[in-house]
């Protein structure tokens, strides 16, 4: 089992939106820090290389960027908090990185929840 915290980028088996197939691709860690569930799952939210999807409710942070850099990106990415998903912690593969401007996501994750 792969040790995360919030702000951490894994490697994972993310769900597809028919919830029954999954793509390995990057993920960023939302869940707090040491919530107390029963079930091994983090909640997190999808990246991906697709820059047209973008909105009010998306990150964009370029791997040429130090923030990139952190983030372990291989290449120009959209963190999209409107695709939550919760996941098993045995489908994660490894941590490749951190985000160090989880600011930027939080606001956007503001917007996807209307908080």
């Amino acid at each position: 089992m792969t040790k995360c915290n919030r702000g951490d980028v894994v490697l994972v088996n993310y769900p597809n939106s028919d919830g029954r197939t999954y793509k390995k691709r990057p993920a960023l860690v939302v869940q707090a820090d040491g919530l107390q569930t029963s079930i091994p799952q983090i909640v997190m939210v999808a990246i991906t290389s697709n820059l047209h999807w973008t909105g009010a409710s998306r990150v964009l942070f370029r791997q040429s960027s130090k923030t990139g850099r952190a983030m372990g990106l291989v290449l120009d990415s959209v963190v999209m908090t409107d695709n939550l998903s919760t996941v098993l912690e045995q489908e994660i593969y490894k941590v490749i990185g951190h985000c160090p401007e989880m600011q930027l996501v939080d606001a956007a994750l503001r917007v996807t929840l209307d908080l």
